[in-house]
């Protein structure tokens, strides 16, 4: 990034701020290069795979949904859909993720969205004391707390998957 926040960096650090999270305090990690999967991001921070939270963006029917999942899972849709009553759940265009949350894929923050978004939090997240979301970009990422994920985003915990080997 240049010396001038990126806007999504910039909406994620407000949206910080006005929650009171950690990370308003500490501040977000800007690293290198993108980290394109789960495990590239722990070793890039020092954390598990688990510890890493995806943000997955999808449409539920008609609605836009965030599922944050631990990065050792992969979200299981047909549980997804049964958890927020909807009939289908389908991975969401790169046009409808920037459309509802002002952010690319591979940097989608769990807060700093134009409007909220229902947000559903993998409970395999609370095994982890510090865990490490996207930050608006996909070089930028914060410390959070699963505690502190459910309170900034208003959302759920959920089990939403089964667990896979450590994603590459």
């Amino acid at each position: 990034m240049t010396e001038r926040e990126h806007p999504g960096v910039a909406a994620v650090r407000a949206a910080l701020i006005a929650a009171g999270a950690t990370a308003a305090a500490e501040g977000i990690l800007v690293l290198d290069k993108a980290m394109r999967t789960a495990a590239l991001a722990a070793q890039a921070v020092g954390a598990e795979v688990g510890a890493i939270a995806n943000s997955l963006f999808f449409l539920a029917d008609d609605t836009p949904l965030l599922v944050l999942t631990s990065g050792a899972h992969r979200a299981d849709t047909t549980r997804v859909a049964e958890l927020v009553g909807v009939t289908r759940v389908s991975r969401a265009s790169p046009d409808a993720v920037r459309e509802h949350t002002g952010q690319v894929i591979g940097g989608v923050s769990p807060v700093g969205h134009p409007n909220p978004i229902t947000t559903l939090v993998d409970s395999r997240l609370a095994d982890h004391t510090v865990v490490w979301a996207a930050a608006g970009h996909p070089n930028a990422v914060f410390p959070t707390t699963f505690h502190e994920l459910l309170r900034i985003t208003g959302g759920a915990a959920a089990a939403v998957g089964a667990v896979t080997e450590a994603r590459r």
